[in-house]
C-alpha cells in the first residue's frame, strides 16, 4: 500500500511540473514523447541528453523532455525484464530468417562469458527492439499529454463566450 502512494505521488509530482512549464501543449506534449520515447532505449549515459538534443531540433519542450526521461526511473524494479524482451524482439527482426535468441541459463552467469561478449551484438539488436516499445509509447503519452494540458488550461482561462 505504501509503495502506490509513493508511486502516484511521484508520477503526480511529475504531472505537476509538466503543469508548470509555460509553453503550448503541443511543445509540452512534444517533449514528454521525445522523452519516452528515448526513455525506452538501452543508451542509459545518453538519453537525457538525446532528450533534450531532439527537443530542441523538433522545438518541443526540452525540460518536458528530461521530465519525461525521469518517468523510466519507476520502472528501474524490471528495467532487466524490459531489456530483455527489447533484445529478443530486436534479435528476432534482424536474423532471416527469424528466431528469437537461445535461453539465458546458469552456465551464462559466468564471469567468462560476460569477458567475452561484443557490445555490438548485444546493444544493436536491444535499440532496434526498443524501438517497438518506444514508438507506441511516445505516441500514446503525446496524445495522453497534450489532451490533459488543454483540459488544465481551459479550466485555468475559461474564455468569455459572451458576444459583444
Amino acid at each position: 500500500m505504501k509503495f502506490s502512494r509513493t508511486l502516484m505521488a511521484f508520477v503526480q509530482n511529475r504531472y505537476e511540473r509538466l503543469k508548470q512549464i509555460r509553453d503550448r501543449p503541443q511543445a509540452v506534449a512534444g517533449g514528454v514523447a521525445v522523452g519516452m520515447f528515448w526513455g525506452f532505449t538501452p543508451l542509459l549515459g545518453l538519453k537525457t541528453l538525446l532528450s533534450i538534443l531532439f527537443a530542441w531540433m523538433f522545438r518541443c519542450s526540452k525540460i518536458s523532455a528530461v521530465i519525461a526521461v525521469s518517468l523510466h526511473d519507476l520502472l528501474t524494479p524490471i528495467w532487466p525484464i524490459i531489456l530483455r524482451w527489447e533484445y529478443d524482439f530486436g534479435f528476432w527482426i534482424l536474423n532471416h530468417p527469424h528466431h528469437f535468441p537461445a535461453r539465458l541459463s546458469v552456465k551464462d552467469a559466468h564471469i567468462e562469458y560476460w569477458l567475452h561478449f561484443r557490445t555490438l551484438e548485444i546493444l544493436w539488436p536491444t535499440f532496434v527492439g526498443s524501438l517497438l516499445f518506444a514508438a507506441p509509447c511516445a505516441l500514446i503519452s503525446y496524445w495522453i499529454v497534450e489532451k490533459s494540458l488543454e483540459r488544465f488550461q481551459r479550466k485555468r482561462h475559461p474564455r468569455s463566450t459572451d458576444p459583444l
